[in-house]
């Protein structure tokens, strides 16, 4: 059984177990919580897709950790005019592990 997700502006396909980060979400580490936008359940060879949310659907998860990612630099030049520019950016994230998936 399987799930696709919206949170953070982002699409994820889950199953039960896995964990996943996913953009920043309030909540402290331990805290169970709902993510009630669901696009899609597959149960074997049942498919329910939504228009475009499912209703009554919903993804049961807690929050494993907070933290940052990465470091991406930015570097912008242009030839021949004497401009450089750096520029660094860290994504903050929210490692989640999914504990159930129901449809209604």
């Amino acid at each position: 059984m399987y799930a696709v997700i919206k949170t953070g502006g982002k699409q994820y396909r889950v199953t039960t177990g896995e964990t996943l980060k996913v953009e920043i979400l309030a909540g402290d580490v331990g805290s169970a919580i709902v993510l009630d936008k669901v696009l899609m359940v597959a149960d074997g060879d049942k498919l329910s897709v939504g228009k475009p949310m499912l209703t009554g659907a919903s993804v049961a998860a807690t929050i494993v950790s907070h933290g940052r990612g990465d470091k991406v630099r930015i570097f912008k030049m242009r030839r021949r005019k004497h401009y450089q520019k750096n520029q660094g950016h860290r994504q903050n994230y929210t490692e989640i592990r999914i504990d159930g998936i129901s449809a209604k």
